[in-house]
């Protein structure tokens, strides 16, 4: 099959799935609806990995599909278009979008809403697919808004539960103002350039003699950075993405590693001819300083925080945070590097918190696990593979891609370095106090949870090895030229026609002998963080300490820095106040008077057509002689006129 057969059939099978489960799926058993939804995600991996062979080794591929809006100025087309970009994230949507969908088949396998939450994954799918694959900036929006109205719908997929239903709403509220952003982004392209296709757009800026104010492509790149904030949960619009941990765990993974939090990183790399042009500039030091910001408020807060989904929400805030140091850098390469291997890494570390989860009866105070290592050994390793890659421990997948980023700060922005190595030793911390607490010492639940403990089936099991080898091996992706003969990475060398910017590695213009005492001096930090925090929580057996006996730090750490209560004060109680105002003016003033205003008129004007209504003849009579005097009178002023 060609590359133009293969895209929409890549696809559309995640919405087929979709469809099926959603208009049958309450009548089919819960085995052929995880199947269906499943099946539809392993063929559509499988087309896409044929999609990638068939196109690295050539040009990109556009597939019209159909026309949208045609006007006499501009028309808005509905394609696909294949590339390295597009189908690199194709593959990792896809791929571990399966996973994913099989460890759900097994962890939601009790839930009375199966059916509709498969329906809600495939559409979920569907849209990122939609998103990354589109050839224009149209489909890319599209593709945005499915994903958010997908997570508000899985987020708040328990919406008995209250604050589920509070949390699915702090998502799609704080989207929508990055939403809003965006969307004035695209209408600045549009009426600069005429056209929202990338390729177009690219074309014109690169052309020689090509003129566009510093200021208007200012205001393009800063509106798309908030539509990126939003999606990627950046300063100030982050508070939404741990609160997502409402939703099922296998939600929390799809969301944190394989869809809506990339897509903001992906938006800005498929952008990145604009932001390499005069103006944008300050709009890259821009996203640089939020992204350091985010990236180390993040780990702060992680330090202690006992729920083992919030652990690794705010970790995937962090680790955002660290992929726009690196666009702020122009380091694209390494950006979509780190990208794929915090896939691997965050989707295994989510399933096995999920594994965990399930496990613990629905517990996630890891205050209340210990000792967990010998009760469920596959959950155990895989789960410490994941941490050792994301915390950089030397080999590992995260190991590669983190040194590739900081690496590349060391060569221009000295400073960043050492914040970002001070992130990196925050990861490091919390990550392994997350396992140590959790799988070491002494378990510290109810008998009746003890008695529970089991590792899950094998559709959960399967998906934890696989992602656990991916976290292991993924730095192969992209190893730094300290390491080859000839100095080149394979990413790099693939991602060459995609980025404007220098979006390399340290490794292929830094000095390899610098290269090399900044991967050991890295992975030297995360073996030592990992022995002392060995010593705190397995040699000592410290455990943390409830909310109420922490202070200093430690408090402002549990407590999120205050962010919710900043926000609540500054932002929601204002708003409600308005609200509250608006709507008692709105009902007292202009409904209630309003209403019984016009009631009054009408009663008067029935008393004045009653006292009309006598019921006698006579009154009738002179009504009528005087209509007609009345009419005589005007015809004869009238025609003497």
């Amino acid at each position: 099959m060609s590359v133009s057969q293969l895209l929409p059939l890549i696809l559309l099978l995640p919405l087929i799935g979709a469809f099926i489960n959603g208009t049958i799926g309450k009548s089919l058993s819960k085995v052929m609806v995880g199947t269906i939804a499943t099946g539809v995600m392993a063929i559509s991996f499988v087309l896409a990995v044929m999609a990638f062979m068939s196109v690295q080794h050539s040009e990109p591929v556009t597939v019209h599909l159909f026309t949208m809006i045609k006007t006499s100025s501009f028309s808005l087309n509905a394609r696909l278009f294949a590339d390295n970009l597009s189908l690199w994230m194709t593959l990792i949507v896809t791929g571990v979008g399966t996973l994913i969908h099989l460890f759900s088949m097994g962890y939601m396998k009790h839930d009375a809403g199966y059916y509709k939450f498969f329906t809600y994954l495939n559409l979920f799918i569907f849209s990122m697919l939609t998103l990354v694959l589109g050839s224009n900036y149209f489909m890319l929006f599209f593709g945005w808004e499915g994903v958010g109205i997908c997570s508000y719908l899985l987020i708040g997929f328990w919406y008995q539960d209250f604050k589920n239903t509070l949390a699915a709403r702090k998502a799609f509220i704080m989207n929508r103002i990055g939403d809003l952003g965006l969307l004035i982004g695209l209408f600045l392209i549009l009426g600069k350039f005429g056209t929202l296709e990338y390729a177009e757009v690219a074309k014109a800026v690169m052309t020689e003699g090509f003129e566009i104010s510093e200021m208007l492509i200012f205001g393009i790149t800063i509106c798309l950075f908030i539509g990126a904030t939003g999606k990627s949960a950046q300063i100030p619009l982050f508070t939404w993405l741990p609160d997502a941990m409402a939703g099922p765990t296998p939600v929390s993974a799809l969301i944190h590693a394989a869809t809506m939090v990339t897509a903001g990183i992906f938006l800005t790399v498929r952008s990145n001819f604009l932001y390499e042009l005069e103006g944008a500039h300050v709009v890259k030091e821009i996203i640089l300083y939020v992204g350091l910001a985010t990236s180390i408020i993040a780990a702060f807060i992680a330090m202690r925080q006992n729920d083992i989904k919030k652990v690794l929400a705010y970790s995937t805030v962090s680790q955002l945070g660290m992929l726009f140091v690196a666009l702020g850098m122009g380091a694209y390469t390494a950006a979509m590097f780190h990208v794929t291997t915090h896939a691997f890494f965050k989707a295994l570390l989510f399933l096995g918190s999920g594994s965990v989860i399930h496990a613990m009866s629905d517990e996630q105070d890891i205050r209340k696990m210990g000792g967990l290592r010998k009760k469920i050994p596959v959950t155990h390793m895989t789960f410490l593979i994941g941490t050792l890659a994301i915390s950089g421990i030397p080999f590992l997948s995260g190991f590669y891609s983190k040194d590739e980023i900081i690496g590349h700060s060391f060569e221009s922005h000295k400073f960043v370095y050492f914040a970002l190595m001070f992130s990196s030793a925050l990861t490091a911390i919390y990550m392994f106090r997350l396992y140590f607490v959790t799988f070491y010492g002494k378990f510290r639940g109810t008998h009746e949870q003890e008695h529970h403990l089991h590792e899950g089936p094998a559709s959960m099991t399967l998906p934890l090895i696989i992602l656990a080898i991916l976290s292991v091996f993924g730095g192969l992706l992209n190893l730094p030229g300290v390491f080859l003969h000839k100095g080149t990475h394979w990413l790099s060398h693939y991602y060459a026609h995609n980025v404007a910017g220098p979006g390399v590695a340290v490794g292929e213009h830094g000095d390899p002998n610098t290269t090399l005492m900044l991967m050991i001096v890295a992975g030297a930090m995360a073996v030592v963080i990992a022995g002392i925090t060995y010593t705190i929580y397995v040699t000592k057996n410290s455990i943390p300490k409830e909310d109420d006996q922490l202070k200093g730090w430690e408090k402002a750490s549990a407590m999120k820095l205050y962010f919710d209560e900043i926000y609540d004060f500054l932002f929601v109680k204002p708003v409600l106040w308005l609200s509250e105002k608006g709507a008692h003016y709105f009902e007292g003033a202009f409904l209630h008077r309003g209403v019984v205003s016009i009631g009054k008129v009408i009663g008067k004007s029935g008393d004045l057509v009653r006292k009309i209504q006598t019921g006698r003849t006579d009154n009738y009579l002179l009504w009528m002689v005087s209509g007609i005097i009345g009419l005589i009178v005007y015809y004869i002023i009238y025609y003497k006129n």
